[in-house]
Parts: structure tokens; C-alpha cells; sequence
């Protein structure tokens, strides 16, 4: 007799759009078995849903703090791109920052139970984190053709809701994707500045919101750039940022 735990993983592979195959694989259960639990399956569809994957989901559900940090990352270095069978999520880092990699598998991987995102070491000195999963449009509607900052970038009402919760996470997140953190000589005087440059002006009005909402003053010395000055305020984003080595 299978557990009711085991089925539990099963109905969170379905949901994340794995076929039978790859479920069996990972869970050790025979395919039939996968088959069978899929008919069962209490996932509700939506007939007339606007969803790209027709499935009710409680997006107040999801984990705060791993969601807003895959934003803030997918905001600045990911994309989601049309497959056969599924959606393709790749985030693009540097790879000297194996940090900032494993922090972005993790979060993939908290979102999606069960299944494990894949890093890809290309020659250029980059390392792509991916997921395939029928449900990347739904949980991060700002995807769409052509680049970020030729198109419109809004929030959804439950992503705004999120971000409310785990708006550091969200911050260190861009910061991780398009921002640095520089230790700078200025006449004999060490001095450390937080910098984000991103063509987008709504991304980063996301970032400058988001900041507000921390309490941290920022500035603007370029139209693409947002940055931190003040030593108290780059003590505060010390706190859950940091340097990327």
C-alpha cells in the first residue's frame, strides 16, 4: 500500500506539469501507478480560464521570501521561452558568483516541489539556471516577446502582495541579477555604494518602491541608474544583501 505522503509528491509533479515518465523516475513508482494517481488527481482545471495552464491556484500560497528573490533575479537576468511540452525559466548569472547560483536553484526549487532546477556551465563564464514547467507564464506574468525594457512591466495585485511580505528578498534579488556592491577610495576615505543599472524605467521603479518601503533613501546619478550612497542605508542593505563573493 502506497503512502498518503507519496501521493502528496506525485500530485505536486502533475501539477508542476512533469509527465508520467519523469514522475516514476523520480519518485521510484511504477508508471501505472503515476497513471492511475493522475486520473485521481484533485487538481480543479478551468474550462473558460485565461490561465496559459487552465489550473486554480491560490497564489497567497506560495513562499514569500524564495518567490521574491526569483522575481527580483528574473527581472534582471531570466527569461521564459515556449517549448513543446512546457516553458523553459533561464536565469543567466556570472559565474564567479556560485552564491548567487545556488540561491536561485533553491528558489526554483522551493516553488516547485518534487522536481530540481538544472545549472548549465556555458563557455562564456556564465551558468544558466532552468526549469521546464507548464506554469512559469502563470507565476511570472511579466514574461512576454522582446526585451524587458521595451515593454510594460506591472506587478499583479498577489505579486504586489508578496513583495509587501519579503521585500528584502525581492530587493536582494535585483541586486543579486543587475546590481553591485562597491568598496571605492575616495581621496584616502574607503566608502561603499550599492549601484543597480537596468534599462527598464519600471524595474526600476520596482527596486526605488521597494527601497522606500525599506526605509533606504536612494539616489539617481544616471537615468539607468539607481544607487546607494549613505553610509546608513548601505549598512541597512548590508544586512540582507552584501557582497556577491
Amino acid at each position: 500500500m502506497r503512502s498518503a505522503k507519496e501521493f502528496e509528491v506525485v500530485q505536486e509533479l502533475i501539477l508542476a506539469g512533469v509527465n508520467d515518465c519523469a514522475i516514476a523516475r523520480q519518485t521510484g513508482l511504477p508508471r501505472r501507478t503515476v497513471c492511475d494517481w493522475r486520473l485521481k488527481s484533485p487538481i480543479r482545471v478551468r474550462s473558460s480560464s485565461t490561465s496559459p495552464c487552465c489550473v486554480d491556484r491560490d497564489f497567497s500560497a506560495l513562499p514569500p521570501a524564495a518567490y521574491c528573490y526569483l522575481l527580483g533575479v528574473y527581472l534582471g537576468d531570466g527569461c521564459i521561452t515556449r517549448h513543446p511540452r512546457a516553458w523553459r525559466l533561464r536565469i543567466t548569472l556570472d559565474a564567479k558568483y556560485p552564491g548567487i547560483i545556488e540561491r536561485s536553484r533553491e528558489a526554483i526549487d522551493v516553488l516547485m516541489p518534487g522536481q530540481r532546477a538544472g545549472i548549465y556551465r556555458r563557455f562564456d563564464q556564465c551558468a544558466e539556471v532552468y526549469l521546464y514547467s507548464k506554469h512559469w507564464p502563470c507565476l511570472l506574468p511579466q514574461h512576454g516577446p522582446g526585451r524587458k525594457h521595451l515593454r510594460p512591466i506591472r506587478l499583479e495585485p498577489w505579486q504586489e502582495m508578496l513583495v509587501k511580505e519579503a521585500t528584502e528578498e525581492f530587493v536582494r534579488g535585483l541586486i543579486d541579477s543587475d546590481g553591485c556592491r562597491v568598496v571605492a577610495n575616495d581621496r584616502g576615505v574607503r566608502s561603499v555604494r550599492y549601484h543597480f543599472s537596468n534599462r527598464s524605467d519600471d524595474i526600476r521603479g520596482l527596486l526605488c518602491a521597494a527601497l522606500n518601503e525599506l526605509g533606504i533613501p536612494w539616489t539617481q546619478p544616471r537615468w539607468f541608474e539607481v544607487a546607494v550612497y549613505r553610509k546608513a542605508a548601505v549598512a541597512r542593505l548590508d544586512e540582507f544583501v552584501g557582497p556577491k563573493a
